[in-house]
């Protein structure tokens, strides 16, 4: 697993950014990256990850994958060793950031209420400074721009269909 080029997070002083794995339209996380995150140690994310698959709200075997990695070794210099890491998708990101007591986990929380919103009111939310970024380079952006031609199409027929109610209408006055 590659290591993508979108930043998921970045804290109002700078200090924390977060580099996300990006495979199979998700995010990848480990533990380690989850709590830095959320501004709390690893073992206090391990436990509310831990709550999360006991109570059943998802399923390890589909939001978890280990992954073999190659790393500097830690005792003998000039030495890489073989480690294999758990990552975690963006379902346990957010569930851990709705469990989560701290500043970040709360200004997570307020940025996912605001996203929620915005989708429930409009019907749509829509990342604008990574379109913008991107120049409609991404998949996205043209996935974007299709089901925007969809609409329009739809929205087309809809009023031939009103206009052929008119005429028919029209048709039975004459």
């Amino acid at each position: 697993m590659s290591e993508s080029e979108i930043i998921l997070y970045t804290s109002e002083d700078g200090t924390v950014n977060i580099h996300v794995n990006l495979e199979d339209e998700t995010v990848w996380l480990t533990q380690e990256q989850i709590a830095n995150l959320f501004g709390k140690a690893r073992n206090t994310i391990t436990e509310h990850i831990k709550n999360i698959f006991s109570e059943g709200e998802l399923d390890e075997k589909v939001v978890c994958r280990e992954i073999r990695h190659t790393t500097k070794h830690g005792a003998i210099e000039g030495k890489f060793q073989r480690v294999t890491s758990k990552y975690y998708n963006l379902d346990v990101i957010i569930s851990v950031g709705y469990r989560v007591k701290s500043v970040q986990g709360t200004r997570f929380r307020q940025w996912a209420t605001k996203r929620i919103h915005e989708y429930i009111v409009k019907g749509f939310t829509i990342d604008d400074n990574r379109l913008k970024q991107e120049g409609g380079r991404s998949r996205y952006f043209e996935e974007l721009l299709q089901r925007v031609r969809d609409i329009r199409s739809s929205e087309r027929n809809f009023y031939e269909k009103i206009k052929a109610i008119y005429a028919t209408s029209i048709d039975g006055f004459n």
